[in-house]
């Protein structure tokens, strides 16, 4: 039996709390969380110890693993913690908000040889799984450009009482809903060669960004394009749209269903030759537990799966959210240097 702690009891850790309490290998045992009020309840209700002070926690606990659902700049801390006890760590995305934080991190579980994962839940989404077979299996021929739009009403109005508002907390469209897409382009297409006419837009907010643009360029003459608002109210939830022009065909892909476009098609081929429409119930793999998600259960499930068979995986590894920051700040970077 796996001993686990949670660190930030808000609404991901209650969810990552809620998938895994009933996994037949695992017993949470504490959390850690800076609201008094949700560490009563907690104690009440689900019969957990609880802690103001992760470090504490951790030292005195002695956890199998720790996740880390904190806000974006207290994730290093938490995770350098856990690691120097020995526990084996998943930590929620964007993985360090510093750069050399997260490449010391990285560097230091892999020198410990302890299961490392990043919560980049959209690598375990059925459709974008599919979607990353058929682009492995050269379905459409050589990519020739690509789109990640995503949208919601998270920022609808002017707030500067939540952590997502500070920029030195981690907050900001870019780290918080961006990187999810960011990510999503690095295991689907790579990360790119250059980062070009990139745009940090602030709507509603002070001192951070609502709405992220940026261009994807690669070697091969491949490009890309970036498109992220978290301060659209015509979205009720978040919305994903990923299009790939390949030059035989096109797939265009959302988290529940995916629309693929062959120029012809061979005999032995299960698609056809013009479009194909594909639903995620039409090929889901059922999970143990669900709960907001298929990819929620599954992520983690892998991340328990690997430490009992003490198998490291590249799969949303520290190494893998590293390179998912790296772009992040090379977005960054490309807006300041124009003068921003």
């Amino acid at each position: 039996m796996l001993r686990g702690v949670i660190v930030g009891f808000g609404r991901m850790g209650l969810t990552h709390y809620s998938i895994l309490n009933n996994h037949p290998d695992v017993k949470f045992v504490a959390i850690c969380d800076s609201s008094k009020f949700i560490l009563k309840s907690a104690a009440k209700y689900l019969d957990l110890e609880t802690y103001l002070d992760s470090d504490k926690m951790i030292q005195e606990i002695k956890p199998d693993f720790v996740l880390v659902a904190t806000p974006s700049a207290q994730h290093s801390n938490c995770v350098s913690c856990a690691l120097k006890n020995d526990a084996h760590v998943f930590v929620e995305k964007p993985f360090a908000v510093n750069l050399e934080e997260g490449r010391r991190l990285a560097e230091y579980a892999k020198e410990k040889g302890l299961i490392n994962q990043v919560g980049y839940v959209c690598r375990f989404n059925d459709v974008f799984m599919r979607v990353k077979s058929l682009l492995k299996s050269n379905v459409i021929g050589e990519l020739l450009n690509f789109k990640v739009e995503m949208y919601s009403s998270t920022v609808i109005h002017a707030s500067e009482t939540s952590w997502r508002s500070k920029k030195n907390e981690g907050g900001g469209c870019l780290y918080d809903i961006a990187s999810h897409g960011i990510d999503l382009i690095n295991f689907l297409i790579g990360p790119p060669d250059k980062i070009k006419g990139s745009v940090l837009q602030s709507i509603y907010s002070q001192g951070v960004e609502d709405a992220v643009y940026s261009t994807y360029s690669y070697k091969n003459g491949a490009t890309g394009n970036l498109i992220v608002n978290w301060s659209d109210p015509t979205y009720r939830k978040l919305a994903y749209r990923f299009e790939i022009l390949g030059n035989t065909g096109k797939i265009i892909a959302d988290l529940h269903a995916f629309k693929l476009y062959l120029n012809d098609t061979s005999s032995d081929s299960e698609f056809s030759e013009g479009w194909n429409h594909r639903y995620i119930t039409d090929f889901a793999e059922p999970v143990r537990f669900y709960v907001r998600g298929n990819e929620f259960t599954r992520q983690l499930d892998y991340f328990i799966d690997c430490i009992l068979k003490k198998q490291i995986s590249d799969m949303c590894s520290f190494k893998e959210g590293l390179t998912t920051d790296i772009v992040i700040d090379q977005i960054r970077n490309d807006f300041n240097t124009r003068g921003h």
